[in-house]
């Protein structure tokens, strides 16, 4: 399974979206609290492209978006292609 991980605020409904959904997808996800750890804000800049909107989400180290763009991708069936790396499948 390829390693997400989800930039994230507590009062973020967006962010609690995101969680849910893979959470109910059984996916495993490293979560970075940005109150918890507001300098690693620079790398979340950093990675998203200049993206300053939380959450932030990563697959495999590939920035795929917000909530919004995750749950297209888990309609679309692109989100279970990009959870198993091709070396896995």
């Amino acid at each position: 399974m390829a390693v997400v991980e989800i930039y994230t605020t507590p009062l973020c409904p967006f962010c609690w979206r995101a969680k849910r959904l893979l959470s109910e997808k059984g996916v495993a996800f490293d979560e970075i609290d940005l109150w918890q750890e507001p300098t690693r804000r620079g790398e979340m800049l950093e990675r998203a492209g200049g993206r300053r909107t939380v959450p932030q989400i990563f697959i495999g180290g590939r920035g795929i978006g917000g909530s919004e763009e995750l749950a297209e991708l888990d309609v679309s069936g692109d989100l279970d292609r990009l959870l198993v790396p091709a070396t896995d499948a």
